[in-house]
């Protein structure tokens, strides 16, 4: 129980910094639109990054700079890709508010969704390497990582499911102005710290 509540604490430690898949998950939660889908992608992901990581990927990563390299640079454009995206959506006020416009697809949805998880170099850094490296110092490192996962699940479902109460707020333009412009913020913030770092 232990190594689970380690695990837990660990993995909840990093997912709850602000970061790119934090704030789509944010944004979909807002609109109401294939959030669970969503949810459900960022868990399975994570679940399959950190067993991974525990199982001895981290370590094989960290030897092969070429991959963390690429990784970073398509990382960066999409992250600036999206922040030119996000700052579009907080000024132009026809496209401020959930229902202004058509819903993305389900499809459009699951592909941004992906591209946030797989493009984002920090999430290989978080929960293959690091999480990794530290699991391997826990005797029990697959209860570690049960405890790791869960934390996961329980903050997208948080996240995602808890934005709604969100919504009656959110409900103005000039509300979905800030919050657009924050998410162009958080994302130009990490494209440009992947370039730099």
């Amino acid at each position: 129980m232990g190594s689970a509540l380690a695990g837990f604490g660990f993995s909840f430690a990093l997912i709850v910094a602000i970061g790119a898949q934090n704030a789509f998950v944010l944004r979909q939660g807002l609109r109401r639109e294939h959030v669970l889908p969503v949810v459900a992608i960022c868990v399975v992901a994570d679940a399959a990054l950190m067993a991974a990581g525990i199982a001895g990927l981290g370590a094989a990563l960290a030897d092969t700079p070429a991959a963390l390299t690429v990784t970073r640079w398509g990382g960066c454009a999409f992250l600036l890709g999206y922040a030119v995206l996000a700052a579009r959506r907080a000024v132009r006020p026809g496209a401020l508010t959930p229902l202004d416009h058509p819903p993305a697809t389900l499809r459009a949805t699951l592909l941004a969704c992906l591209a946030f998880t797989f493009l984002n170099p920090h999430v290989y850094l978080d929960t293959v390497v690091l999480l990794g490296a530290v699991a391997h110092q826990d005797p029990n490192r697959w209860v570690f990582g049960a405890g790791a996962a869960t934390a996961s699940l329980v903050w997208f479902a948080g996240l995602g499911l808890g934005a709604r109460r969100l919504a009656p707020v959110l409900a103005r333009p000039a509300a979905w102005r800030v919050v657009d412009g924050a998410i162009a913020a958080v994302m130009a913030a990490l494209g440009v710290s992947l370039a730099v770092g």
